[in-house]
């Protein structure tokens, strides 16, 4: 399925959706793939999530350029033309530029 689709798209919900969403964003971390993976923060379910990340990319633990990756939105009519203008980075996990 994930090589028939555009993009990843995860709306509010639990551990599955979480975990096949961190699967595709680290697929596209290292350089498996280049389509945009996305958060639909729907009255900011993910608010809480999307700051843990900055977090993480604020200790270092995350690549700032790998953070970036994950687009973040409130509605689809913002989701949708953020994900068609996305571009994956040049770098991946292993490959720096």
């Amino acid at each position: 399925m994930a090589e028939l689709s555009d993009g990843f798209i995860a709306l509010p919900g639990g551990l599955g959706t979480l975990e096949e969403l961190f699967e595709v964003w680290t697929w596209g971390q290292l350089g498996h793939h280049a389509k945009p993976c996305a958060l639909l923060n729907i009255n900011g379910f993910y608010d809480r999530l999307s700051s843990f990340l900055d977090h993480v990319a604020e200790e270092a633990f995350l690549k700032p350029i790998h953070r970036e990756m994950l687009i973040v939105e409130q509605g689809v009519s913002s989701l949708l033309p953020a994900m068609a203008r996305y571009e994956a980075p040049r770098a991946n996990k292993w490959i720096k530029v």
